[in-house]
């Protein structure tokens, strides 16, 4: 099995989104986990879309990428710009991929219900399944 570690900055929402959808799409073929360069807590939305598309997320946590230092990766995934730009360069020979999705978080900042920030959450799920889906072709 190939082992993936998705990233971003605050390893609370699309990491995580990422890291369930391998798990689910892959099984047997990925072998996935999720970090982050400044941890927070896994996004109370995120976990509620997932659901909704039956993959659930409500088990894991925030991790700091620190925790995976010993761990050797086949593919080290970022999945927003700022966690591109503070990557851990102790990641050795992992094949490096950058993937930037919109940050549902700060869209729902906008959203005037809580429907409409959910729509930013799907839509964003949605599109990291669909990346998640070819990830195997990497």
């Amino acid at each position: 099995m190939k082992k993936v570690l998705f990233l971003c900055t605050g390893n609370s929402c699309r990491s995580q989104m990422a890291e369930g959808w391998a798990k689910k799409l892959h099984p047997g073929v990925i072998e996935a986990y999720s970090a982050g360069t400044d941890p927070g807590s896994v996004d109370p939305r995120a976990i509620k879309v997932m659901a909704e598309a039956g993959v659930d997320i409500s088990g894991h946590r925030s991790k700091h990428a620190g925790e995976f230092k010993e761990m050797a990766f086949d593919l080290v995934v970022t999945v927003c710009d700022k966690a591109r730009e503070t990557c851990p360069v102790w990641f050795g020979k992992a094949q490096k991929l950058h993937k930037s999705f919109e940050d549902p978080p700060f869209l729902a900042k906008e959203a005037g219900t809580e429907e409409e920030a959910l729509g930013h959450y799907r839509r964003v799920r949605d599109e990291i399944r669909k990346f998640v889906e070819d990830l195997w072709k990497i």
